[in-house]
């Protein structure tokens, strides 16, 4: 531009001199043409200096507005709205380079913006940072705030200002600056916040490494469950201390052909502690799908091992002996069948068991279980495992044998073990065993099969004297098929009410006179008719069914004692048995009031007789429900006394009335011995202010005993079978209408 200046100048200056030179030398006359042509000569110089002006001035508005497009191009390339705000008059230019649906309200177009169009959480802030800028104590205005957008959302925006003019007394009258839509840069700084929050307090421990698995960062669950803190790992391999180098190699290998890994491992805290872990790799990649980190999440898993281990344990061991449980035992002997291994089956228990639990308690007959798995575990070798299936039943499995002289060996040495005493809490106990065995394939192709004829085996050993060892064989599951039809037909003659009622007088010893009965059942079916009750108890104890069974005699009882006393016919008691299943019942004695008032029988002429072992299965509870039983004025007996394991401590607190003898004491009265017995038996009785039953009389000389040694009452053939209740009524008929006797009939209100 100067040098333009001066080339007009320099031009000028030689016009000027051209045209006033000739006019000093020259008169006007003569110099007329020469001024016409200097006329002309400067004119055409104006023109030139206007249009190199003209030339300026273009290229000056060229620039300018090259100026404007390159910042309305910046303005738009960082989305930049330009604000200038005359502070004075209070107007605020906008360049409006925002696009829906973003666009500010209308009626923001004022600096500071309507308090109505920001956001109430941020207005307070804004406003004192604008007026801190407006005061001099800062040196620009940058703010991030939430203002009104015209879809009547809120729109998080960057606003930068500063003050560009101030007047004489340095108030601020101009400020410019810019505002900046970042709501999807806020939204994605929420997100990060957010995805960092959650990895911080995430309970599982994260590591983020490289490729080479260097760990780049890690939350703090990784430094609560290792015990190492962010500064010891960052930057440092990734460290498994329990597993070789290349256990990474194989885990990176692994997600770069499939893209996770996952697995339970070992590893040590900081403190030496082992501790276990799921352990999970997992890749992450950038935009262009290139591999750029691995993430780890893994969890302390240690006490849920441990409540594994225990559950499993618990599982798979029986409680209380320790040993492999009946569902080790299916899985194991499943496996040998399976595989088609040839093997042999012990199944064995202990004989008469349940009498060492009734009379001494089910705490000693646990010991004696412990004891026992102890002594025979010694026995059995790593192929010989021992097993406990349940109660005092247990199971032998010899694996790759099916050689006799082996198996009876064992047999032979169990029975050996078995007998030798067991010394348990001052008691000397001395036990027998009975040993079912079957052979693979032999006996059985499937495992049920296997169990089940082992057990038909042992059962049979039982019955045979037991203390002995028997191989299965197919008379062996006939009869058990037989036992299972007797099962069904017990089920099936509860349903169609095939269990009767009958009676067996009870008389007095010395007059002769009827004072009571005993109730007994009998099973009669339409096709087998009378089934003996040796054959069906036995079945129905095993099975539970004497407890429905027990149930209905009790209300067939009761209702036909009431009709011969309504008859006149009766007035003493009926007693009837209850089973070991019926006694432990927890509702036996509101079930004993249904019956009672069903029948309209008065409790007085109930008796309810009861084993020695289910008294002394659990003493404690038997004399509270014996107590319970009694208040209602139902009387109690004690039958089959002497059979069991008796305890007289426990006897004198047992609340009875009668004593009952067993028939095998009165069976023996020929001996002296037996005498001596039985004379023991009613002293006891009678020290314990108890009335002496004796049952199973059939002899005249039996009887005359029993008088001598003061017995009371006897029940027997010697009188009377058991009786149906029609037969029964008749035999009360005659009872009534005999030559009276010297009756001693017992006071039913005692």
């Amino acid at each position: 531009m100067n040098k333009n200046n001066n080339k007009i100048s320099k031009f000028a200056y030689l016009v000027a001199i051209f045209i006033s030179s000739p006019a000093l030398a020259l008169d006007w006359g003569s110099s007329m043409p020469y001024v016409l042509s200097s006329i002309l000569v400067f004119s055409f110089g104006v023109l030139l200096l206007a249009h190199l002006s003209i030339l300026k001035m273009r290229r000056y508005q060229n620039r300018l507005e090259q100026s404007e497009e390159r910042l309305r191009l910046s303005l738009w390339g960082s989305g930049d709205e330009l604000w200038d705000w005359n502070i004075a008059n209070g107007t605020l230019f906008r360049s409006s380079s925002w696009q829906n649906p973003v666009d500010l309200k209308p009626d923001t177009n004022q600096f500071p913006p309507n308090r109505d169009n920001i956001h109430p959480y941020d207005l307070e802030r804004v406003t004192e940072q604008l007026y801190q800028h407006l005061a001099g104590e800062t040196p620009f205005f940058e703010a991030t705030y939430r203002i009104r957008a015209a879809d009547g959302g809120w729109v998080w925006v960057l606003d930068r200002g500063k003050v560009v003019s101030t007047d004489i007394d340095g108030v601020a009258t101009r400020m410019t600056g810019t505002l900046k839509n970042i709501q999807l840069l806020k939204h994605t700084e929420e997100r990060l916040e957010l995805f960092a929050r959650c990895l911080e307090n995430i309970s599982d421990a994260v590591v983020i490494c490289d490729t080479n698995f260097t760990v780049l960062e890690v939350n703090q669950s990784f430094s609560e469950i290792t015990g190492k803190s962010r500064e010891q790992v960052i930057k440092k391999p990734f460290d498994l201390a329990m597993y070789p180098s290349r256990f990474l190699q194989e885990i990176g290998l692994a997600l770069q052909n499939h893209g996770s890994w996952q697995g339970e491992i070992k590893d040590q805290r900081q403190n030496g502690e082992i501790y276990q872990a799921e352990l999970n790799f997992d890749i992450v990649r950038d935009d262009h799908g290139l591999l750029t980190q691995y993430v780890a999440v893994f969890s302390d898993i240690s006490e849920r091992k441990r409540r594994e281990a225990e559950l499993s344990r618990l599982a798979n061991s029986d409680t209380l002996t320790g040993l492999p449980n009946r569902a080790v035992f299916s899985s194991e002997l499943s496996r040998l069948v399976e595989r088609e291994v040839r093997h042999a089956l012990l199944v064995f228990d202990l004989d008469n068991f349940k009498k060492i639990n009734d009379s001494l308690g089910h705490q000693l007959g646990d010991t004696l279980l412990i004891k026992l798995a102890e002594r025979l575990s010694q026995l059995t070798r790593q192929k010989e495992r021992l097993y406990r299936l349940g109660g005092d039943e247990f199971a032998i499995l010899l694996e790759n044998t099916n050689d006799i002289h082996t198996i009876t060996s064992l047999a032979k040495e169990l029975i050996k073990q078995i007998n030798q005493p067991f010394f348990i809490h001052q008691h000397e106990l001395a036990v027998t065993s009975s040993i079912g065995i079957v052979l693979y394939p032999e006996d059985g192709k499937d495992p049920e099969a296997l169990l089940r004829n082992a057990d038909t085996a042992m059962y049979h050993a039982k019955n045979d004297g037991a203390n002995r060892y028997l191989f299965f064989n197919d008379s062996m599951n006939k009869l058990a098929v037989k036992r299972l039809q007797l099962e069904n037909l017990i089920r099936h003659g509860l349903k169609e009410d095939y269990f009767t009622v009958y009676y067996q007088p009870k008389m007095d010893i010395l007059s002769g006179q009827l004072v009571g009965m005993e109730a007994l059942v009998r099973f009669i079916t339409p096709k087998r008719g009378l089934i003996s009750p040796a054959s069906f108890i036995p079945v129905s104890e095993e099975t539970g069914q004497i407890v429905e069974i027990g149930e209905v005699v009790l209300r067939k009882a009761c209702r036909d004692v009431k009709r011969w006393i309504d008859q006149g016919l009766f007035h003493g008691r009926v007693a009837v048995n209850l089973s070991v299943k019926q006694f432990m019942l927890p509702y036996l004695c509101e079930q004993i009031d249904d019956v009672l008032q069903e029948s309209e029988l008065p409790s007085y002429h109930l008796e309810l007789e009861i084993t020695e072992g289910t008294v002394m299965q659990s003493p404690k509870m038997a004399i509270d429900t014996m107590k319970k039983l009694r208040a209602r004025g139902i009387h109690l007996a004690m039958d089959d006394f002497g059979t069991g394991y008796s305890s007289l401590a426990y006897l004198k607190q047992f609340p009875l009335n009668t004593l009952k003898i067993d028939k095998a004491f009165i069976d023996d009265m020929n001996t002296a011995r037996g005498r001596n017995m039985v004379d023991t038996i009613v002293t006891i009785a009678h020290n314990l202010s108890l009335t002496v039953v004796a049952e199973g009389v059939e002899q005249a000389e039996q009887l005359q005993q029993l008088k001598q040694l003061r017995c009371e009452i006897i029940q027997g053939y010697y009188y009377s079978k058991p009786l149906s209740a029609a037969d029964f009524t008749q035999f009360l008929l005659d009872q009534k209408h005999s030559k009276p006797k010297l009756a001693a009939v017992p006071n039913l209100i005692s």
